[in-house]
């Protein structure tokens, strides 16, 4: 189904040809072989790097390799031209057939046009969102709940085996935090001035924990010490603050498989065997660190730890793992809870983390490197920050949190779909404006309007060819004569169409769910510069008086909104049918 990987099995296939034959000699390795398209559309449909890749090896001038391969190539009917460029690049030409093609196998295909198996059943787990259960999710959870569900639906669509897991925060210092203000809140439901003191959660969210909690124990805690209630309120707060969670999480269309919880991994002995496992690998040793970078001595006071030598696999520094008076750092459970995922058996470890854990990404390669001896892979995504407008101003705090715009602030505004895409239009590693004016009008600077009016579109065509009388099954249109799409500019979205097998197993390579949102955009602009081309060339109108032309149009439309909305599947939007 990905033209380009099959044009690049037929370079393949010529260069062993070529091999056999003497041209090239044996022993080459093809794995940097590529076939993408050219950075300059002008220049052929498709490119190929062979050549230069394979001139040294060969002891050959590029050129030579490049104009022996352009006549194998020239025998496969689907090329219709190969090109020598520069020092070497060998630029395609396909027929117009090949193009055509496409849209059948889409027709054909559905929704699951562009589903890969390149992930081989590869088990991954994608850990996102693992806020601290201290309150309601924030703007910046937003974007990584949406990064996290997207490149894991975007894995599952590839071919990997794909786990959701939120790793719950219970284990510091910020839930004892939460359960001192908590009982303010219960002293407030007995008709007590709470004492917010600095240092406290002031979000109005927890008036609802205290009237639970007096629910629970009437007035039997008021007037005794938090040794007595401390333990209990910290369980009680952090389960009514994970069950806000997860319903905030489901506002926002997404669901976890697993939650894990960091205070499941005290007292178990899990940290310890983590530990362990490192020192029995001779990297776990006692010692002194360097002062800190910018660190005048005199601030700074020197003192025997424990550290993981995690510079033998890449990080800059060794890292603390348990301090001076025998109590473990942030790090030790975080080891533990990593080698947790290794234990379960994963393949491949994905983290979403804010930009703020930036700091953390060389230590826990370095930890998940060692403790599965190189064979589980660990890629860190952080997350930048979403800068929120509105009405040309920065959209101020959520009251209801006390310090921050919440999630529900956020999807309430604008709908979930819309939250979603318009998170997905940067790259997670770039900031991000949102502009609650812009996001909701309807115009072309509107992505997500942009490719919902693409599919409102289809569908309007596929109405009004109903109201015809024309049979516009799927398997009618894929039966169509698709020659009849012999317009340039129908060729154009034919090409764009056949790009989209190709995207996802490179946006899933690459971990990178923002390119199908980069895609559905530039997809949707084609289609809509076709259909505006047929205001002035009746030619290019989707229904003509031919039957058989028109099916072949509204064939080549329906391909554009299968794609459509199998992309934004993808991105967990529901595709609109018609515009309001």
């Amino acid at each position: 189904m990905n033209l380009f990987a099959d044009i690049r099995a037929t370079v393949i296939a010529a260069l062993t040809e070529m091999q056999a034959e003497g041209t090239l000699p044996s022993g080459l390795d093809f794995s940097n072989v590529a076939v993408e398209p050219p950075r300059d559309a002008a220049h052929g449909d498709m490119a190929t790097n062979a050549a230069m890749v394979l001139a040294k090896p060969a002891g050959l001038q590029p050129r030579v390799i490049a104009e022996a391969l352009a006549g194998k190539l020239l025998s496969d009917g689907r090329i219709t031209s190969a090109d020598v460029a520069g020092p070497g690049f060998l630029n395609l030409r396909l027929a117009p057939v090949v193009w055509q093609g496409l849209v059948q196998k889409a027709l054909l295909s559905g929704t699951d046009f562009g589903r890969s198996m390149i992930g081989s059943g590869i088990k991954v787990n994608v850990e996102f969102v693992s806020a601290n259960p201290t309150g309601p999710m924030h703007v910046g959870h937003v974007r990584g709940a949406v990064v996290g569900d997207a490149l894991a639906n975007l894995l599952a669509f590839a071919g990997w085996e794909v786990t959701r897991e939120y790793y719950i925060n219970d284990g510091g210092a910020q839930v004892d935090v939460l359960a001192r203000s908590a009982f303010e809140r219960y002293r407030q439901a007995h008709g007590l001035d709470p004492e917010i003191r600095e240092g406290l959660y002031p979000g109005e969210y927890l008036i609802p924990v205290g009237e639970a909690l007096k629910e629970k124990y009437g007035d039997s805690l008021l007037d005794k010490g938090e040794q007595f209630w401390l333990a209990d309120i910290r369980e009680f707060s952090t389960q009514m603050m994970m069950q806000m969670i997860r319903e905030d999480l489901a506002a926002l269309g997404v669901s976890m498989d697993v939650y894990s919880s960091e205070k499941a991994l005290y007292g178990t002995g899990k940290i310890e065997a983590a530990i362990n496992t490192l020192r029995d690998m001779g990297l776990i040793y006692e010692g002194t660190l360097e002062p800190p970078k910018g660190k005048e001595p005199e601030d700074w006071e020197p003192r025997v730890q424990t550290l993981f030598r995690s510079t033998a696999h890449g990080d800059d520094v060794d890292r603390p793992v348990q301090k001076s008076d025998g109590s473990w750092t942030y790090f030790a459970p975080d080891i533990a809870y990593h080698f947790d995922k290794v234990q379960r058996g994963f393949d491949q470890l994905i983290d979403i983390f804010g930009a703020d854990h930036g700091g953390y990404v060389k230590r826990m390669k370095a930890a998940v490197s060692a403790l599965s001896g190189g064979r589980v892979a660990l890629d860190i995504k952080l997350i930048q920050l979403v800068k929120l407008w509105k009405n040309g101003e920065p959209f101020k705090m959520s009251k209801r949190a006390g310090t921050f715009v919440t999630l529900r602030d956020v999807v309430e505004m604008a709908g979930a779909d819309v939250t979603r895409f318009i998170m997905l239009t940067r790259k997670n590693d770039v900031a991000l404006d949102f502009d609650f004016d812009k996001v909701l009008e309807q115009s072309k600077d509107n992505p997500v309007f942009y490719v919902q009016y693409a599919n409102a579109r289809v569908n309007s065509i596929m109405r009004k060819a109903r109201e015809a009388g024309m049979d516009v099954s799927d398997a009618t249109l894929a039966a169509a004569d698709l020659t009849k799409l012999d317009h340039v500019a129908e060729i154009e979205v034919a090409k764009k169409i056949a790009e989209w097998p190709r995207l996802v197993e490179t946006a899933a390579r690459g971990n990178e769910p923002h390119r199908v949102a980069f895609y559905l955009y530039e997809l949707a602009s084609d289609l809509h510069g076709l259909w505006n081309r047929g205001n002035d060339e009746p030619n290019l109108r989707f229904l003509q008086d031919d039957t058989a032309t028109s099916t072949a149009k509204i064939a080549l439309a329906r391909a554009v909104g299968v794609v459509i909305c199998s992309g934004l599947g993808i991105l967990g939007v529901t595709p609109v049918e018609e515009m309001r």
